[in-house]
């Protein structure tokens, strides 16, 4: 038992290392870029098209950060603003599909897929669900009744503190994926060794087959599922090299979980808006589904004319 806990430890610390290398230099670049006019330039750059989503000038705000930054940053400035329950709900649906762009994306690309791939996912699925949600609601005009007050963040001034900052910040990124990471890494290793991987992926095995993937995709799906793609992703590169995923299946997985990750956490941080989060679970799961069935249907019809031409020049 002893040597398993380590090879897990050895594992988890190898993958931490890997994926720090990622995480600390996005973290530390975004943090300087926040201290600079970047930010506020984006944000009056496409403030003037939020109304193709239903949205006010302003929303370009949270729209802006939550992309730049993450899902938390984006709430907190949500909450800095007099909007309305369809705006708030606009927003936090747009947001669920695209948050946290930098580091995420260049995480996917770390277990081995185009980074423009998942950009095109993510933007095309917010920008899409901002103008239909737009189109169809014709209520919500009420103002949002928040559920929490946002917390008033002290504002770093100041070359030297900036880096300082910033450099926090990477490695309290480094210490979080460490401190999930490992022990997920270890815990993994145990279901590995005990034959109780195996058992869950013959249970995930239909749906994954519904969505067009092989069963060995089971680890990499649940683990996008549960803790989302930055945290997820050592998981995911672990199993795409012991369980030989294939690029197609681990392309479709990607889709799905771009659309729908870390269903439980980024799900219940939207409560305080004081809007309904059923809906936003259900618009998440079900676009997931959709669209993964879609692309696999599309894929293998191509992979059959491929075929086709390949025996006709035969």
């Amino acid at each position: 038992m002893m040597q398993t806990f380590k090879r897990g430890l050895m594992v988890g610390l190898g993958t931490t290392w890997t994926l720090g290398k990622v995480i600390f230099p996005v973290t530390l670049l975004v943090g300087i870029l926040q201290h600079t006019p970047v930010l506020q330039y984006l944000i009056n750059a496409i403030a003037p098209i939020m109304g193709i989503f239903g949205l006010s000038g302003e929303a370009a705000i949270p729209l802006v950060i939550g992309n730049f930054l993450n899902l938390y940053a984006g709430i907190g400035a949500i909450l800095t603003l007099d909007l309305t329950v369809k705006e708030v709900f606009i927003l936090a649906v747009m947001l669920s599909f695209s948050h946290n762009l930098l580091v995420e994306s260049t995480v996917a690309a770390k277990v081995g897929l185009k980074i423009w791939v998942i950009l095109a996912v993510r933007l095309g699925l917010a920008f899409s669900a901002g103008i239909i949600i737009n189109l169809v609601w014709k209520g919500g005009g009420e103002l949002a009744q928040y559920g929490m007050v946002a917390k008033s963040e002290e504002v770093v001034t100041g070359f030297f503190p900036i880096i300082l900052d910033a450099t926090q910040r990477g490695l309290m990124g480094i210490l979080q994926l460490a401190i999930i990471v490992i022990p997920l890494m270890i815990l993994v290793q145990y279901m590995k060794e005990l034959g109780w991987l195996a058992v869950f992926s013959k249970w995930m095995g239909p749906f994954t087959r519904v969505l067009g993937m092989k069963e060995n995709t089971s680890t990499t799906m649940a683990a996008g599922l549960v803790i989302g793609l930055a945290y997820g992703a050592g998981v995911m590169i672990q199993a795409v090299k012991e369980d030989n995923v294939s690029k197609k299946d681990l392309t479709l997985a990607f889709i799905f979980l771009v659309a729908c990750h870390a269903v439980v956490e980024d799900t219940l941080i939207f409560i305080p808006l004081g809007i309904p989060v059923w809906p936003l679970l259900a618009i998440r799961v079900t676009t997931a589904i959709l669209l993964t069935i879609a692309v696999a249907f599309i894929w293998k019809r191509l992979e059959l004319a491929k075929r086709k031409e390949a025996s006709y020049d035969h």
